[in-house]
């Protein structure tokens, strides 16, 4: 009897599955490029207050500029999940990351090019974006093809942790060198260490003869995947995909205004306080916290509680109890409380890496990295909106609480939507094949 096609990719998809040595050093290796991915894209929130003294921006202006990566980011989404799934996630992260590198490096020199500091900066974001959109679709693409179910919780929650040792990187380093040498060297820190880390990926991990294939294919357009065509009617048929979509886009969204605007909020509500404080502790909880909930992910998955139980479980601490704490920052005029509940909402928003991104590749790894560029095309775009409209709202009533009512408003409906339509079955498979 011959094996379905559906049998015949899950077994294929086994077999390029890492070793646990080569999933422990591409774990690291990513969790590093992750690093660097946040590095680049918090350079500009970090300098947005000194480059508005510079350039004489009002919020409306910064917010602009804040939110015009999102423009870029946006775009991309789709394109690098589906280029992941063809040539390769390694390949698309190698690509892209190269590009980032050189333009971070290359902002300040944008910057006094002419009088249009405005333009040249919002072009200089929207450019950044576009590149950094392809790379959580690719590594969603990679992990879902080379990593074991039973440990995908754990590795994509401590890659994703890169996310907030970056930003704790930025803040700690690029806090020091904004008041040392100026807000350029923050962009020459963040840009060059990821044209390091891109060399080093080029030479120790990836085939010269491989990249050159995938840049031929690129070049060509040309489709050579080993798998089918991209299920997307039967996906988006299917009310549990949407409350991925719906989930993601609240995840991303919630988490973008605040990477945008707290900077901000810190420096302008309590002047006097050190910077350094209130760009590293935050970060500095959210490391562990993704670590933890990871941990807890599979652990509970191992002892037998069912994959949703545990996403939905995952999905209320990230989105559920992070949005109380964010509502408790607009109520308070301690520095200190400040800081923990800051800390509090952004190291529980980690648990969404073992919940929602997650589910994703337990609805269709053969396509994850597609699914997961569509989901996050939509947090994308809800990120342009929610940053510029935080900047509005804090124009116009002259407060902060406005912009964290947002924010937990945003999660709300995102947990809501979960709780009730969020399921672990496979959906890419067909009718016959689909798990029970």
């Amino acid at each position: 009897m011959q094996p379905s096609p559906d049998e015949t990719r899950r077994d294929a998809a086994e077999d390029t599955q890492w070793s646990r040595p080569e999933c422990q050093v591409w774990t690291g290796t990513l969790l590093l490029g992750t690093c660097l991915l946040y590095c680049a894209r918090v350079s500009m929130p970090v300098c947005a207050a000194s480059m508005s003294q510079d350039f004489g921006w009002n919020k409306k202006e910064a917010g602009v500029v804040l939110s015009s990566f999102f423009w870029g980011y946006c775009l991309t989404q789709v394109v690098g999940g589906h280029l992941g799934d063809r040539i390769g996630g390694e390949k698309v992260i190698l690509l892209s990351a190269s590009a980032w590198g050189f333009i971070t490096v290359a902002t300040p020199l944008l910057a006094h090019l002419g009088s249009a500091h405005l333009a040249f900066m919002t072009f200089s974001r929207i450019l950044t974006g576009l590149l950094q959109g392809v790379y959580f679709p690719a590594l969603t693409s990679l992990l879902s093809q080379k990593v074991r179910e039973s440990e995908r919780a754990f590795t994509y929650s401590t890659v994703g942790a890169g996310s907030q040792f970056g930003t704790l990187v930025t803040g700690a380093v690029g806090s020091l060198l904004l008041d040392w040498y100026g807000w350029p060297s923050v962009f020459y820190f963040s840009g060059g260490l990821t044209l390091l880390w891109v060399g080093y990926v080029y030479r120790c991990l990836l085939s010269e003869r491989d990249l050159i294939l995938a840049l031929g294919i690129l070049a060509q357009g040309l489709p050579v995947s080993r798998h089918t065509k991209v299920p997307w009617r039967q996906l988006f048929r299917k009310p549990s995909v949407w409350a991925a979509i719906v989930s993601q886009l609240s995840a991303a969204c919630s988490f973008f205004i605040l990477l945008s605007w707290l900077p901000t909020f810190f420096k302008e509500t309590f002047p006097s306080s050190k910077g350094w404080v209130f760009n590293v502790v935050p970060w500095l909880v959210a490391i562990p916290a993704s670590l933890l909930s990871g941990l807890l992910s599979d652990h509970l998955i191992n002892q037998g509680y069912r994959t949703i139980t545990v996403r939905k479980f995952m999905q209320v601490m990230g989105l559920g109890l992070s949005s109380v704490f964010a509502l408790c920052l607009g109520h308070t005029s301690s520095f200190c409380n400040s800081v923990v509940f800051a800390s509090a909402s952004i190291g529980l928003q980690t648990f969404n890496h073992s919940g929602i991104s997650v589910n994703i590749q337990d609805l269709a790894p053969s396509c994850a990295g597609f699914l997961f560029g569509v989901a996050n095309t939509a947090g994308a775009l809800a990120g342009v909106v929610g940053v510029c409209l935080g900047g509005y709202l804090i124009e116009t009533t002259g407060s902060w609480t406005s912009v964290f009512n947002l924010v937990a408003a945003i999660s709300s409906l995102g947990l809501c939507t979960f709780l009730v339509f969020g399921k672990a079955q496979r959906v890419d498979l067909s009718p016959a094949h689909e798990d029970l």
